[in-house]
């Protein structure tokens, strides 16, 4: 809601009033004592009420002048939303036009002077030949300036129309008479819209390179002299030049990284695809992570707290190109991880942003955590929310294609402990070990300590280690992993805890 007098507020009729200063309404042409107040969207015309009671318009589609008014406004400034981009890539590209203008000349001086200096050496034999091939010289610069002025000129002709349209449209859009602006908005969208398809695919693209496709010969025998020409050819395929990494969009989160890179500009060879290369985190040496032709890529499952260097290169039919700068990207020291919902049980339940867990059967399900651990001491910990009728809740590690449909650690892949409110049990392989007294209760924590360093699993209840260390030589890559039933709920800290 606006205020009356200002455009677009108050209603149909008071808004309008005070935007136009006192100035009288139109009135309907049929019925003089009759403003305007509908819009019959059929005939697309401003029509009063009694046209609406009695006219031919009764059982037209008819909307209120307003609201109609404001659409058809919203349409055309959506419409002059995309001629604006497109002015503004013309002027770009008219930058790089005369960019281009600049290495034609260049360019083509280079090659006059290597051609003057090549016939000179051959001395008279040469000097005939020399005229010809400085006019073709001469002819290739001229042709490729008149293309690129052409292309200046009808590109600037097409931005000077938009910029008119679009000053036009925008005083149109000023305008508070809302008969009088439906009068000529629907010629108005149509003729923005017709403007910004002008600008059609590969209507901002030079239609020549800078380069010359001229190479001269110079090796024949004196007797070949007067044979001597430019031999034409198309840029010859090679291999891609270095890709360039964007560093503005190379990141890491977590243990993944994510890179991204692109070709140089005016880079006429053919790309098939890239290949992107990590080392190991340690400074060892590099693996390929990724053949393919996207320019974005994140690899996951990296280890944590580590150094990564990256490095990319692109290849095409005639071969690998040379590898990009290395950049260097550091993994997190901490891992921050939720419960995964994509790899849970189907009668585990998660809600609070996947941090906390619970289960609508009466048997153990398992739910893994979202992070991946190979090497380094991690150290979590889990909040016992709820806790009724002496469930036996097993906390641990585990494999990722471990089974979910009984408790964690009867299977050999998950290493766990399972605890009541009384006492806890160590279980690998339904194997129970270590009974030991001390049990959970609501608001109880329960630490794990993985240990990659010196490959053993350690357990806490409230901060006291609850037993021996339960594992040793545990080796692989492990996931944060729960089974609970129904009776419990298990939630993740909100900040990162302590060891203890």
């Amino acid at each position: 809601p606006g205020h009356p007098g200002a455009p677009g507020g108050g209603g149909d009729g008071g808004g309008g009033k005070g935007a136009g200063g006192g100035r009288k309404l139109p009135t309907c042409a049929e019925h003089d004592l009759e403003n305007y107040s509908m819009y019959c969207v059929s005939c697309r015309s401003p029509v009063c009420y009694q046209c609406l009671e009695e006219g031919k318009h009764g059982k037209h589609d008819v909307k209120a002048l307003g609201a109609m008014w404001k659409q058809h406004k919203a349409q055309l400034s959506q419409a002059l939303n995309g001629v604006s981009d497109k002015a503004k890539e013309a002027k770009e590209f008219l930058v790089q036009l005369k960019n281009l203008l600049q290495q034609i000349q260049e360019n083509g001086l280079d090659y006059e002077a290597c051609l003057v200096a090549q016939c000179d050496a051959l001395v008279d034999a040469l000097t005939r030949q020399k005229a010809k091939l400085l006019t073709k010289v001469t002819k290739e610069r001229e042709h490729k300036l008149k293309v690129v002025w052409d292309q200046i000129n009808h590109c600037t002709l097409k931005l000077r129309q938009s910029t008119g349209l679009m000053e036009y449209c925008l005083e149109v859009i000023k305008e508070n008479d809302p008969s009088g602006f439906l009068q000529i908005s629907d010629a108005l969208i149509k003729r923005v819209q017709v403007s910004q398809e002008q600008w059609v695919k590969g209507a901002l693209e030079p239609k020549v390179s800078a380069e010359f496709d001229l190479t001269l010969d110079s090796e024949p025998l004196l007797q070949s002299i007067h044979q001597l020409d430019f031999i034409q050819m198309k840029f010859p395929v090679t291999v891609p030049p270095v890709p360039l990494l964007q560093l503005e969009k190379c990141c890491t989160r977590n243990n993944s990284v994510t890179l991204a890179w692109r070709m140089p500009p005016l880079s006429h060879n053919p790309v098939e695809g890239y290949i992107l290369e990590l080392d190991d985190g340690d400074g060892g040496q590099f693996r390929e992570v990724y053949v393919g032709k996207e320019t974005l890529c994140t690899i996951d499952g990296l280890h944590f707290n580590s150094t990564y260097n990256a490095r990319v290169k692109a290849f095409n039919s005639s071969g690998v190109g040379p590898y990009s700068k290395t950049v260097i990207l550091q993994t997190s020291d901490v891992a921050w991880f939720t419960f995964d919902p994509s790899s849970a049980h189907r009668d585990i339940v998660l809600s609070n942003d996947n941090q906390t867990a619970t289960c609508n059967s009466y048997d153990d399900r398992v739910v893994l955590g979202t992070a991946a651990f190979s090497k380094g001491v991690h150290y979590w910990e889990l909040h016992v929310d709820r806790y009724d009728n002496h469930p036996d809740p097993a906390f641990g590690i585990a494999r990722i294609n471990v089974v979910k449909d009984m408790m964690l650690g009867k299977d050999d892949k998950a290493w766990a402990m399972y605890v009541d409110n009384n006492r806890s049990w160590f279980m690998h392989c339904n194997s129970h070990t270590n009974r030991t007294e001390g049990g959970v209760s609501k608001g109880a924590t329960v630490g794990v300590l993985l240990d990659l360093n010196k490959h053993n699993l350690t357990f806490y209840i409230n901060g006291q280690q609850q037993g021996p260390p339960a594992f040793e030589n545990v080796e692989g890559v492990f996931m944060p992993a729960l089974s609970l039933n129904r009776n419990v709920q298990v939630g993740l800290p909100q900040f990162s805890p302590t060891y203890p």
